[in-house]
């Protein structure tokens, strides 16, 4: 892993993932003699992925068409 001129690093998305790091999450670094270590701040919420845990859950086999009908007032 390389840093940035910026400081900036990635941060792997397995370790994102396992850690609950998404976007917004408030992270500190640790120091131990010349070791450095990345600690998810307690009380942090994970964002919640509201669209990912949607996903494939419409199952109605409507056209677009179809759909749009419903949602206007056409008498």
């Amino acid at each position: 892993m390389r840093v940035t001129t910026k400081g900036q690093v990635t941060i792997p998305i397995n370790i994102r993932e396992k850690l609950g790091i998404t976007p917004d999450t408030e992270v500190d670094f640790l120091q131990e003699g010349d070791r450095v270590f990345l600690v998810k701040r307690k009380g942090t919420a994970p964002a919640i992925r509201r669209f990912k845990t949607l996903r494939g859950v419409a199952t109605v086999k409507m056209t677009t068409d179809e759909i749009m009908a419903l949602t206007r007032d056409d008498k």
